[in-house]
């Protein structure tokens, strides 16, 4: 029977059972530069005519399924940086081989080593891998991208990043710069680590400010460690925010009062129509919502706070809306809020695909928006938000010509007021709540 053994190179000599599978390997696979890390172990002499180097993960892969057939019984190893488990190879190998002919044989990870080098604790930092390799369908497949970091420090204080060439600290660091100005407000206070080529004779370590490792190039292969230093001290009080010295999130909570989000002329989401529409919407952890006439951005400020790892994109034409949300986006600490500035449909044909839609306000072209969300949804929800029937029927005719299941809902509030001592029940206008399904 054929086994395939993925054992992990580069910080330490392999261990008494490590070290017996590549001797007797009969054919060892390697990237270019783990078989210049191999030379400089003492098996190297005698396993060099076995070795294989291939140029990339896909070619590993068609090789070994072309063995698997060739070769009724043989042992395969397949040479791994670190630890092939963590945002490895080992991974691809157990799903495209399977477990019961796969073992893997770990070495320190990069990130092990990288905080060793830094001597600070990683069991209390959040990591990730931008290594997608140079195909942009494959990069949009990773869990996190690299737009996601700041939003990321938001939520963890301490960050380490395997990178790539493309994703490469200074592309890193000018991400924090850019990403809003909160972020690029409080950036002096995010400490950067760089540490390149780890267990290299020349592996170098450098620390600075987003702005010092911007200006900077790096060798490969690095590890990237971001500290948000102020998360380590007591919070400040909310409305420091922007010149507060504060850089990480505030409380996350549900419920803000329409009061608290700023707003004009009264026109906002109310409160209680705010907390039906989202419980409406069945949001997921992580995905993207389109929060389509956002105006204030109350919908799109509550949401981002509830869930940090979805992507909204607040959809607005009027300057003093616009103004609204961004200033919400700062105040609230809403880096997950991009803000598009434009008519809806037209700015919505370059969005990502949305899981999610809140149209608060379609100016008049509703139909032309739901066939937009109908493209390029492939599954998700719709939540309209309308005060007349005539957008009510409009609203149910247009999901449905677009297959979705619709749903509708009358949201009525009265809110006491204090007449002459007493309360009495004021009556607001009614809001329909209209929701529309799109299954696969």
């Amino acid at each position: 029977m054929t086994k395939i053994n993925v054992v992990g190179i580069g910080y330490r000599p392999f261990d008494k059972r490590a070290r017996e599978i590549i001797l007797a390997s009969e054919i060892i696979l390697a990237s270019k530069r783990l078989f210049e890390v191999f030379k400089g172990y003492k098996e190297y002499e005698e396993v060099k005519d076995k070795i294989k180097v291939i140029n990339n993960v896909e070619e590993t892969i068609k090789f070994i399924h072309s063995s698997l057939v060739t070769r009724h019984s043989s042992l395969i190893t397949l040479l791994a940086s670190g630890d092939p488990a963590f945002f490895g190879i080992g991974r691809r190998a157990v799903r495209e081989f399977g477990k019961e002919i796969v073992e893997i044989f770990p070495d320190l990870s990069s990130i092990q080593i990288a905080f060793s080098k830094i001597k600070e604790s990683w069991d209390d930092a959040f990591l990730m891998s931008l290594h997608g390799g140079p195909d942009p369908e494959k990069r949009r497949r990773l869990p996190y991208e690299i737009d996601d970091i700041p939003f990321l420090l938001q939520r963890h204080y301490k960050i380490a990043i395997l990178t790539d060439k493309e994703n490469n600290p200074s592309v890193i660091a000018k991400v924090l710069l850019e990403s809003s100005a909160l972020l690029l407000s409080c950036s002096s206070a995010l400490k950067v680590y760089v540490c390149e080529k780890l267990g290299y004779p020349d592996e170098k370590i450098t620390e600075g400010t987003p702005e010092e490792i911007a200006g900077m190039s790096f060798a490969t292969p690095n590890v990237v460690i971001i500290q948000n230093i102020p998360h380590l001290h007591p919070a400040p009080s909310r409305g420091e925010g922007k010149g507060g010295g504060a850089c990480h999130a505030s409380e996350v909570r549900f419920g803000l009062k329409e009061d608290e989000i700023i707003h004009s002329r009264g026109l906002i989401t109310k409160d209680e129509v705010r907390a039906v529409t989202i419980h409406k919407l069945r949001l997921p952890q992580k995905g993207v919502l389109w929060d389509i006439g956002t105006g204030s951005g109350s919908v799109s400020v509550e949401t981002a706070r509830l869930y940090p790892e979805i992507k909204v994109f607040a959809v607005e034409k009027d300057e003093e809306q616009i103004k609204n949300i961004k200033e919400n986006r700062i105040k609230f600490d809403a880096t997950n809020i991009e803000i598009i500035k434009g008519q809806a449909p037209d700015v919505l044909i370059n969005l990502p695909a949305p899981d999610r839609v809140f149209i608060g306000g379609g100016g008049g072209r509703l139909e032309e928006i739901i066939n937009i969300i109908s493209n390029k949804m492939t599954s998700g929800i719709v939540a309209i938000n309308a005060t007349t029937i005539e957008t009510l029927n409009e609203s149910i005719q247009y999901l449905e010509n677009n297959g979705f299941k619709v749903e509708v809902s009358e949201v009525s509030i009265s809110r006491a007021k204090i007449i002459s001592g007493r309360r009495h029940m004021s009556s607001l206008n009614p809001v329909f709540v209209i929701t529309g399904e799109k299954q696969t």
